[in-house]
């Protein structure tokens, strides 16, 4: 509904409407690095963040003193106690208010959010919750004509059960196994055997699951807004799943490609129809706003499979708010803001819409997440800074520092990337921790499903610019220091 604010009408005045904003915005999370770039478009945009990643030089960063944090067991938990600090919610009353924005939250969240006199600008959490359920996310993809991999849904108290269940829906034995929540690279598991299942049984038998058919895939991720005026959906981008090199966990995601020819034109084609079917279905159980679908490319059948929803900001906000599209228009992201900002608009969903879905509108990025992959418990003494490196065969690790910097927009070649901090100095390093991020032009997988020698040539310099000294005379309670073991992007 508007606040009095006369109805603007296309992306200029949109564009104006957010460079003149006098409501403030905040991004509350563990990092900055969803939504960063994004104060670039939106005046009085600001993060309230647990990290300092950027060591207090980002002017829009807000980070509380931490005397000494509680033991974190969820993204949840980090927003709830940031907006439970006192600097926290004396910043934010001290510049009247405004929205609030989240990666995760729930009921406590909105709450402590009202008492500091902030208005989330989501869908309620309640809601998010049921729909970020991988069984209900099947049901729904099924209802709207977007279809998962052959599947069965149920429960199962032994391997013969599981069996069981896969013989019913006549999907074989060799099977790809999901619980409803959490991490995928954490929570799916790849079951072939007795041994298989005996080594994740703990965490299947309490739980409702959905069991598929395992397919020879690529995966790709896309994100959309559903709006008042219809769904709109931004670039198809593959994903980085499961490298040894960037994560621990089989399966897990731990970053993504975006370029015009990812996968094929008809593998493209239904990935954007089924983004829009999706959305109007999501549209009837309430939700509006941004979401992220992942999808599974068969590379035998051409068939194109829904994997999951996230109803949310994700990991690849950051690519999708940073392609041409962005440049063109706006940021995708802003679409979202802007049916919580409280004012009339209109746009031409099908024209907009129409014009990402061209080649031309697409140039070429990539990240990935690096997570500890060592088998290892360290403290750290000394860590790469945030900021612009350069590979550079005659520097120490073979990439060298530019300059410090707040996002990746700078980035001026292939050569040269964005690295994001996240575990520095002081912080200790363990098996699946959140090392940092990192931002770069071109490509870091290739068609063949492999990185890149630039891919692993970042991989190696990151790893190579930190020092780490053992822990005596027992390991730290690492929750309590961070990073942490849930999934913070």
């Amino acid at each position: 509904m508007s606040n009095g604010t006369a109805l603007l009408r296309g992306i200029s005045e949109i564009r104006r409407f957010f460079r003149t904003n006098e409501t403030p915005v905040w991004f509350v999370s563990a990092t900055p690095f969803n939504l960063l770039g994004i104060d670039r478009w939106v005046r009085n945009f600001s993060f309230l963040n647990y990290y300092d990643s950027f060591d207090g030089a980002h002017p829009h960063v807000f980070v509380p003193p931490h005397a000494e944090p509680p033991a974190f067991e969820s993204i949840e938990e980090i927003c709830n106690y940031l907006l439970s600090h006192k600097a926290v919610i004396d910043h934010v009353r001290s510049r009247g208010g405004g929205k609030a924005l989240f990666l995760m939250f729930d009921e406590e969240t909105e709450r402590l959010a009202g008492e500091a006199g902030l208005e989330v600008a989501f869908p309620p959490a309640v809601l998010r919750r049921r729909l970020d359920s991988k069984i209900v996310t099947t049901q729904l993809g099924d209802e709207a004509g977007v279809p998962s991999v052959p599947n069965t849904l149920g429960r199962a108290r032994s391997y013969d059960e599981l069996l069981g269940l896969a013989q019913a829906g006549g999907i074989g034995s060799d099977l790809v196994v999901q619980t409803p929540y959490g991490d995928s690279g954490q929570t799916t598991f790849f079951i072939t055997s007795q041994a298989d299942w005996d080594e994740h049984a703990r965490q299947l038998v309490a739980e409702e699951l959905k069991v598929m058919k395992r397919i020879n895939c690529r995966e790709a991720a896309i994100e959309g807004v559903i709006t008042r005026h219809g769904t709109l959906v931004g670039p198809l981008m593959t994903e980085l799943t499961g490298y040894p090199e960037l994560t621990p966990y089989g399966g897990g995601w731990c970053g993504n490609d975006v370029f015009a020819a990812a996968l094929t034109e008809e593998h493209r084609q239904q990935a954007r129809r089924c983004t829009q079917l999706m959305g109007e279905r999501l549209r009837q159980e309430g939700y509006r706003g941004y979401f992220e679908l992942d999808f599974l490319a068969d590379m035998d059948t051409g068939d194109m499979w829904l994997g999951e929803l996230n109803p949310r900001v994700t990991g690849a906000s950051s690519m999708t708010n940073v392609t041409a599209v962005a440049y063109g228009d706006m940021p995708l992201f802003l679409f979202h803001l802007l049916e919580f900002m409280d004012v009339d608009y209109e746009i031409d969903v099908a024209e907009l819409n129409a014009g990402w879905a061209q080649p031309s509108a697409i140039d070429e990025w990539s990240q990935f997440i690096l997570k500890d992959t060592a088998h290892v418990v360290e403290r750290i003494t000394e860590a790469p800074r945030s900021g612009i490196w350069r590979l550079d065969p005659a520097a120490h690790g073979g990439i060298s520092f530019v300059r410090p910097d707040t996002d990746w927009h700078a980035v001026a070649d292939e050569d040269e990337a964005f690295y994001l901090r996240i575990a520095a100095e002081g912080g200790y390093r363990y098996p699946g921790a959140d090392i940092g991020i990192l931002v770069t032009r071109g490509r870091l997988q290739t068609d063949g499903h492999e990185l890149t020698g630039r891919a692993h040539a970042w991989i190696q310099g990151i790893k190579k610019q930190f020092w780490t000294a053992p822990v005596a005379p027992a390991p730290p309670q690492r929750r309590a220091h961070g990073p942490f073991s849930f999934k913070m992007l």
